[in-house]
């Protein structure tokens, strides 16, 4: 792990395309900005975790035939 000190302000550059803006500080909390292309996911950790582990969930979920054509409905 890399451990920088930046004041506000200051950036973070990673690659050429993501840039990670210090844009606050105030007490314990510091507020940031990132700037990356759209087709880069940036997610908070813990929202990143509970979609693993509902992704997990969902790939152990054993569905029948019976089970899928209940899921659709009549025209």
């Amino acid at each position: 792990m890399l451990i920088l000190t930046r004041k506000k302000g200051q950036s973070i550059m990673i690659n050429d395309n993501i840039e990670i803006v210090i844009s606050a500080i105030d007490g314990d909390q510091v507020k940031i900005g990132i700037e990356a292309p759209s087709e880069i996911n940036i997610l908070r950790k813990e929202v990143y975790l509970n979609i693993q582990e509902s992704n997990k969930e969902a790939a152990q979920t054993k569905m029948t035939l019976n089970d899928l054509k209940k899921l659709i409905k009549p025209e």
